[in-house]
């Protein structure tokens, strides 16, 4: 099949990307890794009489990693993330939940920043940013404004990106000192979406008893789901929580739907399988990075 129709804009600078955005309103569309975007044009679904591509615009191919977390360009690509070195020392787990991202073909072309404003909820990256508290930088002309990963995902394959908005960076806060970071998943295929998926954090305290632990959930929302289950691990080490109660705690804190991939009630019990493994995965390396110090 091919794309509708579409006038075409190739900016090499912000401010013309910008500039094209505002002149086209709510009738642009903006192309980076295009991994996304293009089947849906292709099988149109979606129909943009502008198409803004920020390819040539390099000052967005960035990956900048400090002590406080890892602020991603709109053209950074997966791979490139997940390759950095600088990125993983910070926030390993990036690299953790970006070798679950669909192919290494895809991976090449494909953006963090465009995973984002994609919005998909059976998507790795969203939960990241979610479980985190990170943040989706946001420009147009005239100004710009930082979203909390919290406001920034408004329901499925939609989140808070305006008309005239380019979406330049993305913000990965780093956890604080003795975390530990997992991500599982299960999918029907390797590199396909996830029937259900769980990227968790734990913090340690100086016991090494679980002093703070949260999940953020695939699959089983229009939006990640974030969970804490602090009070559930009941600030005890990791091979005294009653875990059996972290995941029924996971349980009741989500209302998955059913589809031809899985019931409800699969993905439900995946979903609490998946919460125990993650946080015990984090828990292990949150332990490694304490003996480390």
């Amino acid at each position: 099949m091919k794309p509708p129709p579409f006038e075409y804009h190739a900016p090499v600078s912000v401010d013309e990307a910008l500039a094209a955005l505002a002149e086209t309103g709510p009738h642009g569309k903006v192309l980076a890794g295009g991994q996304s975007l293009i089947p849906l044009l292709n099988m149109r679904l979606a129909a943009p009489s502008h198409l803004v591509d920020i390819n040539r615009v390099s000052e967005l191919n960035t990956i900048a990693a400090r002590p406080g977390g890892v602020r991603v360009g709109a053209l950074a690509r997966h791979a490139a993330v997940e390759r950095s070195a600088e990125a993983a020392a910070v926030l390993p787990l990036l690299r953790q939940a970006l070798a679950l991202v669909a192919h290494p073909v895809i991976r090449n072309r494909g953006t963090v920043v465009g995973s984002l404003v994609h919005a998909d909820p059976s998507a790795e990256m969203p939960a990241v940013l979610a479980l985190l508290g990170g943040s989706v930088r946001l420009a147009r002309l005239g100004g710009e404004r930082e979203v909390a990963a919290a406001d920034f995902f408004t329901g499925p394959m939609e989140s808070a990106v305006e008309p005239g908005e380019l979406a330049v960076s993305a913000f990965f806060p780093a956890p604080p000192p003795r975390s530990g970071t997992a991500f599982q998943e299960v999918a029907r295929r390797h590199g396909d979406y996830a029937v259900a998926g769980m990227a968790a954090l734990v913090t340690l305290d100086e016991d090494l008893r679980i002093a703070a632990a949260r999940v953020a959930c695939v699959s089983v929302g229009p939006a990640p789901v974030v969970i804490d289950l602090s009070d559930a691990c009941d600030r005890r080490p990791a091979a005294s929580v009653p875990w059996d109660a972290v995941a029924a705690a996971v349980r009741d804190r989500i209302d998955p739907d059913g589809d031809i991939h899985a019931t409800a009630e699969y993905r439900r019990h995946l979903t609490g399988v998946l919460a125990v493994r993650a946080l015990k995965d984090a828990a292990r390396n949150a332990g490694t990075e304490a003996a480390d110090e």
